[in-house]
């Protein structure tokens, strides 16, 4: 569903963070208000990282590989939440233990090829399952367990293959040891890389 068919609404804060108002989706990116986001890095048992490969339908960056979850925040809804939810509806998982990565960080992504102006304050979690996750179907098309040297190959030979905000978080979190050194010297893909 497009933004504006799916009835989202999101708070909408300034930069540090306080509470201004609800917004539908599609104008909060379409203005570049201020919103809130989560992020997860799910691992198996071995240290391997899954990732997920956006669906054909993503207004942003469809068919790249991306991180385990990514969750716009509804309205009212915490971090931990936000987390849970997107690995229930994306991945199937019930509740598992968050380990925050750092606290609350800023990102922006300007697509002004397409008009949308993202830029959140974010939350990132580490979590462990050893089961294998399945893919939704609908936001997610397909899934990928890999470890820290075949993605670190993978990012050398095909960065494009990947959603930046992806790479912007192996770059830049804590916590993520081997696979934070995958993005050794590697640039973030821009919207039309």
């Amino acid at each position: 569903l497009s933004d504006e068919q799916n009835g989202e609404l999101f708070e909408v804060l300034d930069r540090e963070g306080r509470y201004l108002g609800i917004m539908p989706r599609a104008q909060v990116h379409r203005t570049g208000q201020w919103h809130r986001s989560v992020h997860v890095f799910l691992f198996d048992a071995e240290g391997r990282l899954w990732i997920q490969r956006r669906a054909a339908t993503k207004d942003l960056f469809p068919n790249r590989w991306d991180l385990s979850v990514g969750e716009h925040l509804r309205a009212g809804e915490s971090f931990a939440r936000g987390a849970l939810r997107g690995l229930a509806e994306e991945l199937g998982l019930p509740a598992v233990l968050l380990e925050p990565l750092g606290g609350t960080r800023t990102y922006c992504f300007d697509g002004t090829e397409r008009g949308i102006h993202d830029h959140e304050l974010q939350q990132t979690f580490r979590a462990t399952w050893s089961g294998t996750p399945e893919a939704d179907g609908v936001e997610v098309a397909a899934l990928a367990c890999v470890d820290a040297a075949t993605l670190a190959e993978w990012i050398a030979r095909a960065p494009q293959e990947f959603t930046p905000w992806f790479l912007h978080e192996l770059a830049q979190r804590p916590g993520l040891g081997n696979f934070a050194a995958a993005m050794n010297g590697h640039h973030e893909p821009r919207e039309n890389d």
